[in-house]
């Protein structure tokens, strides 16, 4: 009788350590399908940006990269740049917000009077 739980109990703990290895394994590929999704989304997101770059600045394309670089650093890394860049963050901060708080239950007149400020 003793002898027949120990290898029901045996039994079990191998079924168990089965299906911890095929967990660690699944959770293996979906982290990778993870990384691997968010390197296509940097992906594209350069892509689109730069392109938008070149596109607005056609003059940019002959440059080497470091009279690119060069260029960056002298027009768009400025204190100018980044007060714009700090504005818009926080425009978007305050839309994130107002979108937040309309999804939350606000009043719906109100989340429609801010829907068409923006």
């Amino acid at each position: 009788m003793a002898t027949e739980k120990i290898e029901t109990i045996n039994a079990e703990i191998e079924k168990i350590k089965t299906e911890i290895r095929q967990l660690k394994n699944r959770a293996k590929r979906l982290t990778g399908a993870h990384s691997q999704l968010e390197r296509n989304a940097r992906t594209r997101r350069l892509c689109q940006r730069m392109g938008l770059f070149e596109s607005m600045l056609p003059d940019t394309v002959t440059l080497t990269d470091e009279q690119f670089k060069s260029f960056l650093e002298k027009t768009i890394v400025t204190e100018h740049s980044r007060r714009i860049l700090d504005g818009l963050k926080v425009r978007d901060t305050k839309t994130a917000a107002a979108h937040t708080a309309q999804g939350s239950g606000a009043d719906e007149s109100e989340g429609s009077a801010r829907g068409t400020a923006v």
